[in-house]
């Protein structure tokens, strides 16, 4: 097992699968190069890049093995969320066996939640995996916002080791990285397009989306930071691909933006239009323009 990953640029990885599912383990494996050689500092495999919930329990574990195995030594970061307990816990397990550096949980989903049964929820899971966790919160897709008082007293009983902030609630990452100092707990941002700004507030690091294909660009800003460097020209580029990515919905814009830099995204997860299917193959090219502008291979 790794050691935790308390800080850093951390790829929330893509999932690449082929029309019926399965997970393209060649493409997995030129993709984990490629970010190892670009120094990311982990992988967050099954995250919402990730696609998680479109994947059978037993396809998600075997991805937690294939990224260990494929990672060459590269941190796996294993989201193990899920509606029900005992898969999520059943997942936990099988992470901690696949050798992850640790775990990160989202509130169950669909059914309201109160904050103590958010706590017994996270506090089975840790205990199945015994690793390090991070809590994830990001309501606007769960429609459970976890509190402050919830983390802190879920980590005086579990390895809580970090936050991920996700969604529109930019306030709350200074609230949780006041806490953070308090309890001795890093705080990752999902925001990548304000990556400098989330460091500037004391965020540890980030878990992205965009670096699945830009993890050069976040890797020069985490170290411009580090080193009192500008970091202007690096987000100016992980501004303008957010904004070109806004053009199309959240995940299937990272599959646009994979093809854009060369790799094999695999085949749709969901069902997609026709008219889908063209903005997705628009935004690839006027990715791909941006990435060879920049300069990139």
């Amino acid at each position: 097992m790794s050691e935790p990953i308390r800080r850093g640029v951390v790829a929330a990885l893509w999932t690449p699968t082929d029309a019926a599912g399965r997970l393209i383990e060649t493409a997995l494996a030129d993709h984990l190069s490629f970010l190892r050689s670009a120094k990311v500092h982990g992988v967050l495999a099954l995250g919402s890049t990730g696609e998680f919930v479109h994947l059978a329990e037993a396809d998600r574990i075997h991805l937690l093995h294939k990224a260990v195995e494929l990672g060459g030594g590269l941190p796996v970061l294993a989201n193990v969320s899920d509606v029900s307990p005992a898969v999520a816990c059943r997942i936990a397990k099988a992470a901690a066996d696949a050798g992850c550096a640790g775990i990160a949980v989202l509130p169950p989903w669909y059914f309201p939640l109160s904050q103590d049964d958010q706590l017994e929820f996270f506090l089975r899971v840790a205990d199945a995996a015994d690793l390090p966790v991070c809590l994830y919160n990001f309501p606007e897709r769960t429609g459970n916002r976890i509190a402050l008082g919830t983390i802190a007293a879920f980590g005086a009983r579990a390895r809580l080791v970090a936050v991920k902030q996700s969604g529109a609630e930019w306030a709350y990452h200074q609230e949780l990285i006041a806490l953070g100092r308090e309890k001795d707990f890093s705080v990752f941002t999902g925001a990548d397009t304000r990556f400098a700004e989330a460091l500037a507030l004391g965020c540890s690091g980030c878990i992205s989306g965009l670096a699945n294909v830009l993890p050069e660009a976040l890797v020069e800003v985490f170290e411009a930071s580090a080193s009192g460097a500008d970091p202007s020209v690096p987000m100016s580029l992980l501004e303008r691909a957010g904004t070109l990515c806004g053009s199309v919905n959240f995940p299937l814009d990272v599959a646009a933006a994979m093809r854009a830099r060369g790799f094999e995204a695999g085949e749709p997860k969901q069902a997609i239009s026709a008219e889908t299917a063209v903005k997705c193959a628009q935004l690839t090219h006027d990715l791909r323009l941006l990435f060879q502008g920049a300069g990139l291979p």
